[in-house]
């Protein structure tokens, strides 16, 4: 594909660094965007990231999740082989990262995932201007258009005052969508406790170690008819659990950029979906795309075609990866299980 960068079984590789980004499967160099499972995966001989997201490797995976982890600050520069790398804010979760690939004829950038919406929670995006940008595309179609985090709280908080004698029950994947839902609801004004799944505690916790205010927060515990009126966060796949039935007859919501889509939200049984994604949606990624002034854009893991196709109309080389193995956090629930 280049000599900066090409594809493999295991995924996207360096070979001038000798090392993959984000790699399916276990390999002997990984450089790893951010914490999601699909993107952080145990097992590898060396793996170089920002600290934040070895610390939450660490946390879902435990302390010997590879044989070398090599902590990269945001914008600091480490020669591996004959590359600068260096890692970006990507304004996904905390501690996810763009890497940068430089050598003296050409600049790479390989997003991961990111978004350009305010986020509390973790460090903005931040541009990054190259020759090759490879993108994410996950919710690359027209229709996705994500409204302000403040006009979905306020959906949620609406919802609680007129049915305030009902759990409202809110699913939310444990890294990054959960801290950001609890958050944006403080910044909307919502003081009272705030009651978690245990699944979500230990990355709760860490986020607070890190400087990100979640106000008060307390596990559910054996706790269920009492809880009612208050707000309850749980893993996605809790919603239809039998788990769930210990709160009567809640208010089932689901925060996800998915939620635009009526099928999904039926389909994970949320009656008041929120629209909050950690992803770019269609603006934000020709957005990106035209200001890193690449020339070259590789497109992974979403709607490829579409915005291959918009690319391609608008003056730039592109093509679509066909990888698999990444999603939307899909596999989010087991993780945040076995964290737990």
């Amino acid at each position: 594909m280049s000599d900066v960068l090409t594809l493999t079984p295991e995924g996207l590789f360096c070979p001038k660094a000798q090392a993959h980004i984000d790699p399916v499967r276990p390999v002997e160099r990984a450089i790893i965007t951010h914490g999601h499972a699909d993107h952080a995966r145990a097992g590898h001989g060396a793996v170089l990231a920002t600290p934040q997201t070895l610390d939450i490797m660490a946390i879902r995976y435990g302390t010997n999740f590879c044989g070398q982890a090599q902590p990269l600050s945001y914008g600091e520069t480490l020669r591996v082989g004959s590359v600068d790398v260096s890692l970006h804010p990507a304004g996904h979760v905390l501690g996810s990262a763009q890497a940068l690939l430089a050598t003296p004829a050409k600049r790479t950038v390989v997003s991961g995932d990111y978004k350009r919406h305010a986020d509390p929670t973790c460090a903005p995006f931040e541009l990054v201007t190259c020759d090759t940008f490879v993108t994410e595309a996950t919710f690359g179609l027209p229709v996705f258009r994500h409204p302000p985090a403040s006009q979905e709280m306020r959906k949620l908080l609406k919802s609680l005052e007129l049915f305030s004698s009902q759990t409202h029950l809110i699913g939310a994947y444990a890294l990054g969508k959960a801290q950001r839902v609890i958050a944006e609801l403080r910044a909307a004004g919502y003081d009272k406790t705030i009651y978690l799944h245990g699944a979500l505690v230990k990355l709760c916790d860490y986020y607070k170690t890190q400087g990100v205010d979640l106000g008060p927060l307390e596990t559910v515990g054996r706790r269920g008819k009492e809880l009612a009126g208050e707000i309850v966060m749980c893993p996605p796949g809790q919603l239809s659990d039998r788990w769930a039935r210990r709160f009567g007859d809640p208010v089932t919501a689901m925060a996800s950029g998915w939620m635009r889509v009526r099928a999904r939200a039926r389909q994970r049984g949320a009656e008041l979906p929120l629209i909050l994604s950690d992803h770019a949606d269609w603006t934000d990624l020709c957005r990106t795309i035209e200001e890193t002034g690449a020339e070259h854009i590789w497109v992974t893991h979403g709607a490829e075609e579409a915005l291959v196709h918009w690319c391609e109309l608008n003056g730039r080389k592109a093509r679509p990866l066909n990888m698999i193995g990444y999603d939307d956090g899909e596999d989010e629930d087991l993780v945040a299980a076995a964290a737990s």
